[in-house]
């Protein structure tokens, strides 16, 4: 029996010793893979190709008791591929003091570039070899326009006013127009150079001209570089009603320069920090227990790092659940509320952030509730409404939770977790009035 066991363990041994020398060449091969990835922006995980390859291993076992064990096998191997190519791409990144993440969906993936002075170098991420809209707005400094036009090889530039007044359908059909009379084709593209608004307009009308073509992101507020840079979300505003009009448009790359933060003004430093509560707020507790610890002035000394991790909070649940059909509806913590108070007091007379900081403290319960307060009074940003209840809880049923009999509402008890209800519209504004009044 020893001899049969010996025999087998030697066959194993030679095979091993193959497998070794297969595997080898297969790494060197993902090493030319990344390569080309980096070279031409491409993301590391292509899940088409993946599944296509599960499937192909099936085919080549023919024992069938096997089969589910090769599969196994095989996305393991995969897995160590990505894990490699990844580090290789990021060794790179590191080398000139970037980071890249990769946005990995099933259609759509990019890459996210994150740095400093890494505006000078877009042409590194994005295909300006064609021509190109640059969209930015009043608020950017002329400069950080100029450097990606410099980038490209024929570039117009449309600039729409500051402020929340240029996501309507009236600038939508201005930049719609100037695309068209630009003689802009499916093999040409968009950029954003701006917040979040810039962001939205761009990437909407991306998405609808022609059919879409290709949008690239260049956020230069903290609200856009933490929120609005990831996930796709595109639209424009009805009347006074946020976001009612859109699509989801994944960006091909983007690239975010932290040092576009330095011409910022502080109210809309805080209004951008108050994105990363958030999601520290519902998904990650040592995120949160950071901000806690650290003053104001050591948090946005450390702002880089709180971006990159706000970044892959919100990049885990974009990849889970791309187009918020479950878990994604997580993001929206405050702003059922943070929208209507928007809506009722006029788009622009709050900030985006100030209004969802508002908006947390009705869904905020038990611990988390002071906890999430402090932090909030600690960064400048508001957490009572003044206004006229009535009025902004009117605004809630068109929000895009709203169904027939209700509203889906993001809640948290304790810190880095989260609980989404469906309650009435009536019980929800009775939350709001129970906070507030």
């Amino acid at each position: 029996m020893k001899d049969k066991l010996d025999l087998a363990r030697g066959r194993i041994n030679e095979i091993d010793g193959k497998m070794a020398k297969l595997f080898a060449k297969r790494m060197r091969a993902a090493k030319s893979i990344a390569e080309y990835k980096k070279e031409n922006g491409l993301p590391i995980t292509d899940k088409a190709r993946e599944e296509q390859i599960l499937a192909r291993c099936e085919e080549l076992i023919s024992e069938k008791e096997y089969k589910e064990y090769y599969r196994s096998f095989q996305k393991g191997v995969m897995a160590i591929s990505m894990n490699y190519q990844r580090k290789l791409i990021d060794g790179a990144a590191d080398e000139v003091g970037t980071t890249l993440l990769s946005v990995d969906l099933k259609d759509g993936s990019y890459p996210i570039i994150i740095g400093r002075s890494v505006l000078k170098n877009v042409d590194k991420y994005f295909n300006l070899n064609r021509r190109a809209v640059i969209v930015t707005d009043s608020g950017v400094p002329e400069s950080y326009v100029q450097a990606v036009k410099n980038l490209c090889k024929d570039a117009s530039v449309v600039t729409v006013p500051s402020g929340e007044c240029s996501k309507s359908f009236a600038r939508l059909e201005a930049l719609l127009g100037t695309m068209a009379e630009l003689g802009l084709t499916r093999d040409d593209c968009v950029i954003a150079v701006g917040g979040g608004v810039v962001g939205d307009l761009a990437g909407f009308a991306a998405s609808i001209y022609m059919r879409g073509i290709d949008f690239y992101n260049v956020p230069t507020t903290l609200l856009a570089q933490v929120d609005a840079s990831i996930g796709g979300k595109t639209a424009v505003n009805l009347g006074s009603i946020k976001n009612t009009v859109g699509t989801f448009k994944q960006p091909k790359a983007v690239v975010i320069d932290v040092d576009t933060l330095a011409t910022l003004p502080d109210r809309h430093m805080k209004n951008g920090m108050c994105e990363a509560v958030k999601m520290a707020a519902t998904l990650d507790e040592a995120l949160f227990c950071r901000l806690e610890a650290l003053e104001e002035n050591e948090i946005y000394g450390q702002i880089e790092e709180i971006i990159i991790e706000a970044l892959k909070i919100k990049k885990a649940i974009v990849e889970d659940d791309e187009k918020e059909l479950d878990k994604r509806r997580v993001l929206n913590f405050g702003h059922t509320f943070g929208h209507a108070i928007e809506a009722s007091e006029g788009i622009g007379t709050l900030l985006h952030g100030e209004c969802v900081a508002i908006g947390m403290m009705p869904v905020a319960c038990g611990e988390a509730k002071e906890r999430i307060r402090a932090v909030l009074e600690k960064l400048g940003l508001p957490t009572r409404y003044d206004g006229d209840i009535n009025a902004a809880c009117g605004y809630i049923s068109h929000d895009k939770k709203a169904v027939s009999d209700g509203i889906y509402a993001v809640f948290t008890d304790s810190i880095g977790t989260y609980d989404v209800k469906r309650v009435t519209l009536e019980d929800f504004k009775d939350l709001v009035k129970n906070t507030f009044n």
